[in-house]
């Protein structure tokens, strides 16, 4: 299971709803709209950890 950077939902990576790529690493979506959030701007999401 991995973690919606943007809403912090779990996801299932095989059942992903999206799935983005930042500086070689794979993150997985519950929604397009998260990974589009996400894509605009992945320093925001990455920082808050």
């Amino acid at each position: 299971m991995a973690i919606d950077p943007v809403c912090k939902m779990t996801v299932d990576e095989k059942k992903a709803a999206a799935v983005s790529q930042h500086k070689g690493k794979t993150y997985h979506f519950c929604a397009p709209g998260c990974k589009k959030a996400f894509d605009a701007a992945p320093e925001k999401y990455l920082a808050k950890k």
